[in-house]
């Protein structure tokens, strides 16, 4: 891959954007490459969880690569939203497999909303969040407009949204965007630490939990039912008939994802 520089640890499997001298700002090739990883993450049974985060200290992902934007009219303005939220930011949202960004520095406009659509978010102290869009007389278009609203709330999404203004590090703690917030230096090993400890629960149990959260967002889903029937369908996995013997034995369970 040529925007991004992905490594393994603990079967983890750490996604870096890296183009440095753009402030890792997501083009046509970054998506599209995201789009690969992340297929890697749902398909590679050596890969439990994934982080994603940017090279350098400056920027996570600082927003979109506007130069793309300055050939595009109403329709491919939709095309590119409608490919990136299908093939990227849902796709992320989605995965079975627990998906944590790590924010060194800026994350902004379509960064914020890649940070967004992780499961959840650990931020360096140094990270700033923002959806500047209004600035170029256009609006987010990668979801932002939803994930924010349901992190944050409306009143402050809207205030965000229709300002421009960024927020940092610890005002998102407080807004309820990110989880953490640690030293720059500290931020792969907190994401990495609590990933290990998702890693060594039952992953259907892990995959059942990410959809019936996620479904409380789908209006024309029933959440409740949906976990209900999931609560129901895990009965008959072996990891379930696992766990309850070790916790009747007085021992560890060994999971295997069946």
């Amino acid at each position: 891959m040529k925007t991004l520089s992905l490594s393994f640890q603990s079967q983890i499997l750490i996604i870096t954007i890296n183009r440095t001298d753009k402030l890792n700002a997501l083009n046509k090739q970054v998506i599209e490459e995201l789009s690969a990883a992340i297929d890697d993450v749902y398909n590679n049974p050596d890969i439990k969880s994934a982080v994603i985060t940017g090279s350098g200290e400056k920027a996570f992902v600082a927003g979109a690569d506007i130069s793309e934007f300055t050939a595009l009219d109403a329709n491919g303005g939709k095309a590119l939203a409608q490919k990136g939220q299908e093939n990227v930011f849902n796709k992320i949202e989605n995965s079975p497999k627990p998906v944590i960004a790590a924010v060194n520095g800026f994350a902004l406009g379509g960064g914020c909303e890649l940070a967004m659509a992780c499961h959840f978010r650990v931020a360096g102290n140094n990270a700033k969040f923002g959806q500047p869009e209004v600035n170029l007389g256009l609006i987010p278009g990668y979801g932002g407009t939803q994930r924010l609203t349901q992190l944050a709330g409306k009143g402050r999404a809207m205030e965000m949204i229709l300002s421009g203004n960024l927020i940092d590090a610890h005002t998102a703690l407080q807004y309820g965007l990110v989880n953490y917030v640690v030293a720059p230096e500290e931020l792969l090993k907190k994401a990495i630490g609590i990933l290990e400890i998702i890693n060594s629960k039952a992953p259907l149990a892990v995959a059942g939990a990410i959809k019936a959260v996620n479904a409380v967002f789908d209006e024309q889903l029933d959440g409740y039912g949906i976990e209900i029937d999931t609560f129901g369908e895990l009965f008959n996995t072996e990891d379930a008939k696992e766990g309850a013997a070790a916790f009747m034995e007085k021992r560890k369970p060994a999971f295997r994802g069946r």
